[in-house]
């Protein structure tokens, strides 16, 4: 044993002596040029190169560094032996990484590339103003050296944007809505926000279930369309009128609609908007990938149809719903009444110039009274897809079953099943109504559908009674009407009568004046 310890030591100083003598015959610089060809050497035979991408980049994050972590994050699986977890700031999803010195292999369009996620150690700093990270980390990207340009060109980008989309999904949404008066805050920024929690979805969104997919094709389609609103020139923008009686759930829609394209919400109340020109300015505050909405609109102002409404007033005058399409606000504020933008500030803000100055967003508008509204905001353009929110149909209904009782088709006794569907489009009842008689009953699920039947037979029963009367008054008024025109009809004969009588008697006149004109020449 002593034996094999002695000789440990002979060759450990053997070799120390090789090393001083090695440091003495090739001093430093020679050592440095000689590890630097063969790294020269190692790279021109080698078929790949690599790529790192540092957490700091001087005294700067590095934006990439961040984008790679989110998107790598997707493709990790959960099922990896060693993951690192993170959770960021507004954020309500944890997303999973590399962990330290760990490698995954990508692909992109057929190419395969290694990332490999280094972590060191950092040395001792001097001061410094702003004190570095202990460790220093970045990714390291392997790629074949045929795969360079397509990786540079496309796969950089295509990491970005699916980090943005990741980001995006992660972050709590915002509700922005408008200061009073178009104040500015101490950012100078006109919108206040707060965390957007509506839970609606499609899922359980009260409607027709081919239609409620239409719309939520129609929403991908927009937000996948870069490509085709670039080709044919158009701005990346969309519009959409919601109407229908109250209680039908357009403020619901457009909270599925957020949902489910994960966009803010700007709510944009007209009343404080006091000019066109704070009108184009929230406009340009607002972010890409949003919805900016106008509830009632014909509410919020007294905007109404110039085709409905008379342009020249009784002593001639034009109005002030004319070609320039005034709206005065109606009463919003203490100083309502000097709420003034114009109608073609508005048509601007949704299909103009101004319109433009972003991408990937949604302008929704919704209205009671759609005959209100001016044709000139109704076309496509503006409002492009119309959607009409009707009462509760029995598709919707068993929608609402499921969602307040947990009940489904199968669940219910076939005679009530026929009973419901029978009546409820009778009864007109919004899903607002059907929603409050499930909820005050929803600890007992059959008196709620007993209760639920009861009160649609009795709408049911309203609404016929209704449409009664209504025949009724339609058949007066049409004999009323005729009595009028039975009774106007020989007074308009007589004045027509003495208006040619009147006229005779003056042609005569004229004629024997010009008769004694002539006699007299």
């Amino acid at each position: 044993m002593k034996e094999y310890w002695t000789s440990l030591a002979s060759l450990l100083g053997v070799l120390a002596f090789c090393q001083s003598l090695l440091q003495v015959v090739f001093p430093p610089e020679l050592r440095f040029a000689t590890v630097k060809l063969f790294y020269r050497m190692f790279h021109w035979v080698s078929s790949h190169c690599y790529f790192d991408i540092t957490e700091i980049d001087g005294v700067n994050t590095n934006e990439l560094y961040n984008a790679v972590q989110l998107y790598l994050s997707s493709s990790v699986s959960i099922t990896g032996s060693r993951l690192s977890l993170t959770r960021a700031l507004n954020s309500s999803a944890i997303t999973f990484g590399l962990s330290n010195n760990d490698s995954i292999v990508d692909t992109f369009n057929g190419v395969s590339v290694l990332w490999e996620h280094v972590v060191t150690q950092r040395q001792s700093q001097t001061f410094s103003w702003r004190p570095l990270p202990e460790e220093k980390r970045g990714f390291t990207l392997r790629i074949r050296k045929r795969d360079k340009s397509l990786i540079l060109d496309s796969y950089m980008d295509y990491i970005m944007e699916k980090a943005n989309d990741i980001r995006r999904k992660n972050q709590d949404r915002l509700l922005y809505t408008n200061s009073r008066g178009g104040s500015l805050d101490s950012r100078g920024y006109p919108w206040e926000s707060v965390p957007f929690k509506h839970p609606s979805t499609f899922d359980t969104l009260a409607m027709d279930p081919i239609k409620k997919q239409e719309i939520m094709d129609d929403l991908k389609d927009f937000a996948n369309g870069q490509g085709f609103y670039q080709k044919t020139g158009r701005a990346w923008k969309r519009g959409y009128l919601l109407f229908g009686p109250p209680g039908t759930g357009k403020s619901s829609m457009i909270a599925a609609m957020a949902n489910y394209l994960g966009y803010d919400i700007y709510d944009l109340e007209l009343t404080e908007v006091h000019t066109n020109s704070e009108l184009r300015k929230l406009l340009m505050k607002t972010s890409s990938k949003s919805i900016i909405v106008i509830e009632d609109i014909d509410c919020s102002l007294t905007l109404s149809n110039r085709a409905k409404s008379n342009n020249v007033s009784t002593n001639g005058i034009r109005s002030s719903y004319g070609d320039m399409g005034e709206m005065r606000g109606g009463g919003g504020g203490e100083d309502g009444g000097n709420t003034s933008i114009t109608l073609s500030g508005l048509l601007n803000f949704t299909d103009g110039l101004w319109s433009c100055c972003g991408s990937e967003r949604i302008f929704v508008f919704t209205t009671n009274h759609i005959e209100k509204l001016d044709p000139a905001l109704l076309r496509s353009g503006r409002m492009d897809m119309h959607i009409f929110m009707n009462y509760c149909s029995f598709p919707a209904l068993k929608i609402l079953l499921k969602n307040y009782l947990g009940l489904d088709e199968s669940d219910l006794d076939g005679v009530v099943l026929k009973e419901l569907e029978g009546v409820v489009d009778k009864a007109e009842m919004t899903p607002a109504d059907v929603s409050e008689v499930l909820i005050k009953n929803r600890r007992d699920k059959g008196k709620a559908v007993r209760e639920l039947l009861e009160a649609l037979k009795v709408k049911a029963r309203i609404s016929e009674k209704n449409i009664v009367r209504l025949r009724e008054k339609g058949s007066e008024y049409l004999e009323e009407e005729q009595e009028k025109r039975a009774l106007e009809s020989p007074k308009e004969g007589c004045e027509f009568e003495k208006e040619e009588e009147s006229d005779c008697k003056k042609g005569n006149d004229q004629k024997q004046e010009s008769t004694t004109t002539t006699i007299e020449k």
